[in-house]
């Protein structure tokens, strides 16, 4: 299914006080959705995994291509628009991660499932901050590892154009290299977040606020230099980070 555009008609906050917006996305453009908790981002979230048709608590309506979501065709196998990955990772299933990922790709007709299982996982071992093999259990994963897993899956093998992420920073896993990855399959991406640093990666950021969109920001020149600045920050947290995850003494030099 070609999704050449997703649009979101805005509806109400909890206040009913009216959404005076349309927002069109195109491939490979992530749109961040920052906002206090509570603020209404995973309502948000639901209304597009929905397709909402003015049908929910906010009364939005989403569009593809321009149009109003053929509901049949998209419950049909393999034709699914949006693909959710929640803050939880559950498997139900205890599989070998390889035999999982295998599944997957039989299940989509990938004409060679070997080669498409050892590229998600040296993707997902990529993203996640402690490495694992495809031997492991499915169940056995820690949560930063299964969202690193599930992340490189569905940007590899999911023919969902369409993602929905909540809260990637908590899992602990590499956001720019999760982000550059959905971006080169030309994913649209949602992701809501509480962190600055991932806020600023977007193409676009949404504000949420009482429940309802606030307003949409565009970066301009300025943000991009200033997130390059919190980017440069940020590494040397990653630096401190690992230094004492791996065992090690933190000795940071103070300026007199």
């Amino acid at each position: 299914m070609e999704i050449r555009t997703l649009t979101i008609l805005g509806g109400t906050n909890k206040n009913k006080e009216k959404e005076d917006l349309t927002l069109t996305c195109s491939p490979g453009d992530i749109i961040c959705v920052v906002g206090p908790t509570g603020s209404g981002k995973s309502r948000f979230l639901s209304d597009i995994e929905a397709l909402a048709q003015g049908d929910t608590v906010s009364g939005r309506r989403v569009l593809v291509n321009g149009m109003v979501p053929d509901m049949a065709a998209e419950g049909a196998f393999g034709q699914k628009i949006v693909a959710q990955l929640s803050q939880q990772m559950n498997f139900v299933m205890d599989l070998a991660v390889e035999d999982f990922l295998k599944l997957h790709a039989e299940a989509r007709l990938v004409p060679d499932a070997d080669v498409m299982v050892r590229t998600i996982l040296a993707a997902a071992n990529d993203l996640a901050g402690e490495k694992f093999t495809g031997k492991v259990s499915v169940t056995q994963l820690s949560g930063g590892q299964s969202r690193a897993l599930m992340i490189a899956d569905t940007a590899l093998l999911s023919p969902s154009p369409v993602v929905l992420i909540d809260e990637i920073e908590n899992a602990g896993i590499n956001r720019r290299r999760a982000i550059e990855l959905l971006v080169k399959k030309e994913k649209i991406s949602f992701i809501a977040t509480h962190d600055p640093v991932l806020a600023l990666m977007g193409t676009r950021r949404i504000f949420f606020r009482d429940g309802g969109i606030a307003g949409i920001i565009v970066p301009d020149d300025a943000e991009r230099e200033s997130a390059v600045c919190v980017q440069q920050v940020d590494d040397r947290w990653v630096q401190w980070r690992e230094t004492i995850r791996n065992g090690n003494l933190l000795h940071i030099a103070q300026r007199k």
